[in-house]
């Protein structure tokens, strides 16, 4: 097996880190009034610049900033692109954990106009990493196009504005192209699309909900989905190297979906325009490994085996046996290793500490060394 040098790599991670209790306390004094932007910013960037370092001193190739600038991992990019915002009707989505459930709640979105990029998204926050690392190469991570879509579906979209919804996709996607090509402008060379709906819709359930929306044909809206992210990087960047996260919801160590990646599979893995898959499998919610057999030859399947939602450590000697066994559906060539999803997707952040968070990451480099090093 052989070592690899460009993303994704061989030990690599999702994106969120814990939040530290300093910049948790700034965020609060900065909701207070009691502290202006200014100070908050010199609050991040001190904290950026610490879990950069913990990334690349647990032998990570990638680094990101943590999410450490968002609130979510996704609602802070949607509400940036023009034509879209918060209304006051709350958006839940029910979690459950092995203690019982407990709902996510936010700002509902509603596209009320035509949407557009104006601005790059979380330019200054990339370009500050960018400038961070020192061995680690710099991944900016951003919801994919599906997730201004899944929750609200056509229902969130102002029918006098997008009468025909191809047109919605069409204005949607090449404000993403736009995005991704300004983001080569700056340097980016990884870059990740977070998308939950791709592994929610293996869940009959979560079927059945969009089912209840009208006017969705759910058994074949993952294939929707794949054509309109692959008409988003259509144009990227020469030499920028993009891979898709999916998992089934993790909000304060929760998950909102169960059921393996069957449903989806043949379409995904053959068909999305990307370099690598980050796969959640850290407990039976994720089903086999039997679907890995689409995976064509070219692209890379990170197994997220190692779980953000508890701190317990893994057995390594478990961890290289699962790995032995998804190699059985796609050559262990084409697999790398990474925990489940992140440590943190809301500012809340998931229930472990940060050295049990620390202890992870090492132990994802420690067996991927052992395996492919």
């Amino acid at each position: 097996m052989v070592w690899r040098d460009t993303a994704p790599f061989r030990a690599d991670h999702v994106g969120s880190l814990l939040r530290p209790a300093e910049l948790l306390e700034a965020r609060e004094k900065y909701s207070a009034g009691s502290i202006g932007a200014e100070e908050l910013r010199h609050a991040e960037d001190r904290a950026v610049r610490d879990v950069v370092r913990l990334q690349e001193e647990a032998g990570l190739q990638s680094a990101t900033d943590g999410e450490f600038r968002r609130t979510s991992w996704h609602m802070d990019f949607i509400y940036r692109l023009e034509g879209i915002d918060p209304t006051d009707e709350k958006l839940r989505v029910h979690f459950h954990n092995e203690q019982g459930d407990l709902d996510f709640e936010a700002a509902a979105p509603r596209v009320h106009d035509t949407v557009r990029l104006t601005e790059t998204i979380f330019a200054d926050a990339f370009e500050f990493l960018r400038d961070t690392v020192r061995t680690a190469t710099p991944k900016l991570t951003i919801p994919s196009p599906s997730m201004v879509h899944y929750r609200g579906g056509d229902a969130a979209i102002d029918e006098s504005v997008y009468p025909d919804r191809q047109r919605f996709w069409a204005d949607l996607t090449s404000a993403y192209a736009e995005q991704v090509r300004r983001l080569g402008e700056l340097g980016c060379t990884y870059l990740q699309l977070d998308d939950t709906s791709l592994a929610y819709l293996n869940d009959p359930e979560q079927r059945a909900m969009l089912a209840g929306q009208g006017g969705v044909d759910v058994e074949h809206q993952h294939e929707r989905y794949i054509r309109n992210i692959n008409a988003a990087l259509r144009n990227r960047p020469e030499g920028m190297r993009v891979t898709t996260h999916m998992c089934r919801g993790n909000y304060r160590s929760s998950w909102a979906a169960e059921g393996d990646y069957e449903f989806v599979a043949e379409a995904l893995f053959s068909e999305l325009d990307v370099d690598g898959f980050f796969l959640e499998y850290d407990d039976e919610r994720s089903g086999g490994f039997a679907p890995l057999r689409f995976v064509p030859r070219g692209k890379q399947v990170v197994l997220g085996l190692v779980t953000t939602k508890h701190g317990r450590l893994e057995d390594k000697d478990t961890l290289k046996r699962r790995i032995e066994e998804a190699g059985e559906y796609v050559p262990l060539d084409q697999l790398c290793l990474s925990p489940q999803c992140g440590f943190s997707s809301t500012v809340d952040g998931n229930a472990l500490t940060v050295d049990e968070q620390k202890a992870k990451l090492a132990l994802v480099v420690e067996t991927a060394q052992e395996v492919w090093g």
